[in-house]
């Protein structure tokens, strides 16, 4: 087989530390892709929420291949180009918040979160930052510094930037309620570090890496008011939840709780590299110049591609489209709960979905092998499927915000039948 001779050869020549699966792609289209051996995969990954407008767009790839015919690269800060400022004027419309913003290109969503914290910093003259448990913000060490899962990304390590905290994140399931939540952060900042030492609190409106931990409106609602309160800046980290993922462009919009930063990247470009952040214009613009940026940020390919993406989303009303796949993968989910108590819990918001997986129906005791048997049968029948979780034992659904609905029928027959294998053995 194919695939065998390319995992020995990953193995002999790629970073160990590089975690990958033996999927290797060689075509896609929208939902679906075809691997080294030519067995067809349906894509309940696209890229970790990167293709929400699916693999190779038409839209996309011809927005890219014009742009190609002009230029790829010059730098923005050598020799700027239209395309980049048209965007950022875009982002500071789309983004939540009635008041002036402005916006910074990137290529990474570690990027995209450093340079909100360095903006924050520079801002407040401040440098606390407060992310939560079960936070993803990149592997970067800032990023991993901010994330709130040891294994596998902070790990061996050594020691992380200083004065970063991390609080509670509320989790009905775990027992944790908003209001808990709530103390636990004010007793941190009561007693661990002085409010007025923080530059900015981090959250993502639904945890990615976390679980798919949804925040509640009222949690995202104090959150405001604590950094109101104490002149803190709110960082919305936008880079999963973003691109109407959710039901909407912007996770945070199902709250009517509008952060000062938005970061945002993966569904932003349709599968090329490219990062925002967008906010309050006085808190964008408090760095000095040359301060922000990188050789390769807002690269005019990528630029070109997100801009092909916003007009994907409007056009094809992927905001609508997502509620309506959201609503048929949780429908199926909560019937396949009532029949197996091994699913401890189901959630989500729009598109971005995900079931807990337990031990005897007991919510307590998460079960880890169970999740990765389910993803491996559900690979071995054709679907592609990622875990999460800080226990381990989540399995999120992030199919194309495209996919037809004869083939999103055909994911979770296959989802079906795997959760059926791996629960009730042949």
């Amino acid at each position: 087989m194919e695939s065998k001779h390319l995992i020995e050869r990953r193995k002999a020549a790629v970073a160990r530390g590089v975690g990958t699966r033996d999927i290797y792609a060689v075509r896609a289209e929208n939902a679906e892709l075809w691997t080294a051996d030519g067995r067809r995969m349906l894509d309940f990954a696209a890229g970790i929420a990167v293709n929400n407008t699916g693999h190779r767009h038409p839209a996309v790839i011809e927005a890219v291949q014009r742009q190609m015919r002009d230029f790829t690269h010059t730098c923005f800060h050598v020799a700027p180009y239209e395309a980049y400022v048209a965007l950022a004027e875009r982002l500071n419309a789309l983004t939540p918040g009635d008041f002036a913003k402005k916006t910074m290109f990137a290529t990474t969503g570690a990027e995209a979160v450093e340079n909100a914290v360095k903006m924050a910093r520079a801002f407040t003259g401040r440098s606390g930052v407060i992310a939560f448990n079960g936070a993803f913000h990149g592997r970067t060490l800032l990023g991993m510094a901010l994330t709130g899962k040891v294994a596998p990304y902070k790990a061996g390590f050594g020691a992380m930037p200083p004065e970063i905290h991390h609080a509670i994140f509320p989790n009905a399931m775990a027992g944790v309620s908003v209001a808990q939540a709530v103390a636990h952060l004010e007793t941190l900042l009561a007693s661990s570090i002085d409010p007025r030492r923080v530059a900015a609190i981090i959250v993502e409106p639904v945890q990615g890496e976390g679980g798919f931990n949804v925040a509640p409106p009222e949690f995202l609602a104090a959150l405001r008011r604590i950094c109101d309160t104490h002149g803190i800046v709110l960082i919305g980290d936008e880079i999963q939840a973003g691109m109407a993922r959710t039901g909407r462009m912007f996770g945070f919009q199902h709250s009517g709780v509008a952060p000062d930063l938005v970061t945002m990247a993966k569904g932003l470009a349709g599968g090329f590299p490219l990062s925002a952040v967008t906010g309050r214009a006085e808190i964008v613009d408090a760095p000095a110049p040359g301060g922000l940026g990188g050789t390769y940020a807002g690269n005019p390919l990528a630029i070109a591609a997100a801009l092909a993406v916003l007009e994907v989303i409007e056009d094809e009303d992927l905001c609508a489209r997502a509620e309506e796949i959201g609503s048929a993968i949780r429908s199926r989910l909560q019937k396949l709960a009532e029949r197996f108590p091994a699913i401890g819990d189901v959630r989500g918001l729009g598109a971005m979905n995900a079931f807990e997986l337990v031990q005897a129906g007991d919510r307590s005791q998460p079960d880890a092998q169970l999740t990765a048997a389910i993803v491996a049968e559900a690979e071995a029948r054709g679907l592609i499927l990622l875990s999460c979780g800080t226990r381990y034992n989540v399995i999120r659904l992030l199919p194309p915000l495209t996919i037809p609905d004869e083939q999103l029928s055909e994911a979770l027959a296959i989802l079906e039948a795997a959760i059926e294998a791996a629960l009730v053995p042949a």
